[in-house]
C-alpha cells in the first residue's frame, strides 16, 4: 500500500505541528489504516476493520501494554493528520522512506514486499519481458535493461497509480516520458478502470494486486516484480517525530512478533507468503 507511499507536496508544512516532545504515560493508542487495502486492511461488513494489518495491530498492543483503537480515514491526507494529533499511529503499509523521515518517525519494518505492473489477461501487453521473474532495484537507480524493456513495451499507454504513493513516484520517474499517467484516489478505483478497459496498465504493491487479482480472473501481472529498497526499508508504524517512546514500545512488539513467527503465520494467513522483512 500501500506495501507501500510518498509525501503529498505540502506534508513538510505539518512537521513543525507535532505533540510536545515530553514522554507521555501511553495507555491508550488511536492506530489509523484505510480499510480499503485489502488485504493489508479492509473494512467488514459490520464496519469493523479487518486483514493482515488489523490482526497484527491486536497482536502489537498486547505486547506493549496499550489499548488501541482503529480508525479509518484517507490515505492522502494520513501523514498531515498525524502530525496534527488527530490520530497516534499510521498502520497502512506504509514504506519506511527518506523522504518521510523528514516528517514523521518509524518503528522498525514488520514487513517488506515488492511490486509489479498488472493488465488484462487478453491484453497484448500481457507476459511483457521479465513476467514470472524479480529484479532488485536501489534508490534512483538507472539504466535497468528490465526496466528500459518495459518502456519499449508500454510506449504510449495509459499507467494507473495511487497518488502520493512509492509507486506513484516511480513511475513518474521510470515513465512519465513514454506513458500517460493516470493518479487515483485509492487503488480501488484505479483496479475498476484497468478491469474495464479505460487503462492499460496498474502497478502497486504485489500482495495487493495478487488479492485484487482473486475478485477479478480478468487480470494479471506483466513484467518484472521489482523488490528491494528502492521502496525504503519495508512498511513500518508511523508516528509523531516526538513520540519516541511510543514508537520504541512498538519496535520491540515488531521484533518480537517476528522473532517467535507470529507476522509470518499472520502474513501467510492473510497473503500466502511470508513478507517478514528481511
Amino acid at each position: 500500500m500501500k506495501l507501500h507511499k510518498i509525501i503529498l507536496a505540502g506534508v513538510a508544512a505539518f512537521a513543525a505541528v507535532t505533540a510536545p516532545a515530553v514522554a507521555k504515560d501511553w495507555k491508550t493508542v488511536t492506530i489509523t489504516l484505510e480499510g480499503a487495502y485489502a488485504p493489508w486492511n479492509i473494512t467488514n461488513a459490520d464496519g469493523s476493520l479487518g486483514g493482515f494489518e488489523p490482526e497484527l495491530a491486536k497482536v502489537l498492543c498486547e505486547r506493549a501494554k496499550l489499548e488501541c483503537k482503529l480508525v479509518a480515514s484517507d490515505w492522502d491526507g494520513m501523514i498531515p493528520a498525524l502530525n496534527a494529533g488527530k490520530f497516534d499511529v499510521i498502520m497502512d503499509a506504509l514504506s519506511i522512506t527518506d523522504e518521510r523521515k523528514q516528517v514523521i518517525d518509524f518503528t522498525v519494518p514488520y514487513a517488506a514486499t515488492p511490486a509489479a505492473f498488472a493488465t488484462a489477461k487478453d491484453s497484448p501487453l500481457a507476459k511483457a519481458a521479465g513476467t514470472g521473474t524479480t529484479i532488485t532495484m536501489t534508490p534512483g537507480q538507472t539504466g535497468v535493461k528490465e526496466i528500459e524493456a518495459l518502456k519499449q513495451a508500454f510506449k504510449g499507454k495509459t499507467i494507473g497509480i495511487q497518488a502520493a504513493t512509492v509507486y506513484a513516484k516511480f513511475v513518474y520517474d521510470n515513465f512519465s516520458s513514454i506513458a500517460d499517467i493516470r493518479e487515483y484516489k485509492t487503488s480501488a478505483d484505479r483496479d475498476l478502470d484497468l478491469q474495464n478497459g479505460r487503462i492499460d496498465l496498474g502497478f502497486d504493491d504485489a500482495v495487493y494486486l495478487a488479492n485484487a487479482f482473486g475478485t477479478s480472473d480478468a487480470l494479471t501481472f506483466t513484467g518484472p516484480e521489482i523488490a528491494g529498497s528502492i521502496w525504503g526499508e519495508g512498511e513500518g508504524l508511523g508516528v509523531r517525530k516526538a513520540d519516541t517512546d511510543l514508537r520504541d514500545k512498538f519496535s520491540a512488539a515488531i521484533k518480537s512478533a517476528l522473532a517467535d513467527g507470529t507476522v509470518k503465520t499472520l502474513s501467510m494467513k492473510w497473503f500466502k507468503m511470508d513478507v517478514s522483512p528481511r
